[in-house]
């Protein structure tokens, strides 16, 4: 994975236009923010659902890019950091009050043991070749405290529309799409233990906005254009 860095170091100028594509604006309306407060949403009713304070917790995103889920998510948390390995996408940051660090190899985390709740990779592990996605998910699994959760969350490859638009974005020429059975399989290994797994994205934002409960009944069916998989740590490890 060498050439992940300089790869997206080159892009981080233009990365949001470079994500463009007419099918995917039309979803978003105007602004792509939509899809980070979907993200956001989602890692929230997790929490809810369990009647869980995050208050008091701490939070790391996995490849972060520009950080625009951890600006969204920061004040949720008592610590929240995030890393990536390329320089360029976490220069063009301007979050505040957040711990960044450069990623030295893309399967490799730059944090302690035992550090963090809460872990996330956002749209990461289609980057990631095959035969490296389990050590990055050692090393996740490495900084999670003891009862931690790691959510993956990645674009859904039954989707039509999501693989038509993934095929022709410059940022994703290198993805191998991962299903939501190989995802739940990646933290099985890491003895991580399933908890949810909605598919979400149905609803465009201008629907969302209205009808946004709807998504939740719908997080079964295997349509949305991305999912979640959460896996907890056992807390006697």
């Amino acid at each position: 994975m060498s050439n992940v860095e300089p790869e997206f170091d080159g892009l981080s100028d233009e990365y949001e236009r470079l994500l463009r594509d007419p099918i995917r604006d039309r979803f978003t309306g105007s602004s792509t923010d939509f899809f980070h407060v979907r993200k956001r949403d989602l890692i929230r009713d997790y929490f809810r659902r369990r009647h869980a304070d995050t208050s008091g917790l701490s939070y790391l995103d996995v490849g972060c890019g520009k950080g625009e889920l951890l600006g969204l998510l920061k004040a949720d948390f008592a610590e929240a950091a995030g890393c990536d390995p390329s320089q360029g996408m976490l220069s063009a940051s301007s979050l505040t009050g957040v711990d960044i660090r450069v990623q030295s190899a893309p399967d490799e985390i730059p944090y302690d043991d035992a550090r963090f709740d809460l872990v996330t990779a956002v749209c990461v592990y289609h980057h990631v070749p095959p035969p490296l996605r389990d050590k990055l998910t050692s090393e996740v699994r490495r900084v999670l405290k003891p009862d931690g959760v790691f959510a993956i969350v990645e674009h859904n490859p039954y989707n039509p529309i999501t693989k038509l638009i993934t095929s022709r974005t410059p940022v994703d020429a290198d993805a191998i799409l991962l299903s939501r059975g190989e995802a739940r399989t990646i933290l099985q290994r890491a003895t991580l233990r399933i908890e949810h797994q909605p598919f979400f994205l149905f609803l465009p934002e201008s629907l969302y906005s209205k009808f946004g409960a709807l998504e939740s009944a719908l997080e079964c069916i295997p349509l949305g254009g991305q999912y979640a998989v959460f896996g907890r740590a056992s807390a006697g490890e």
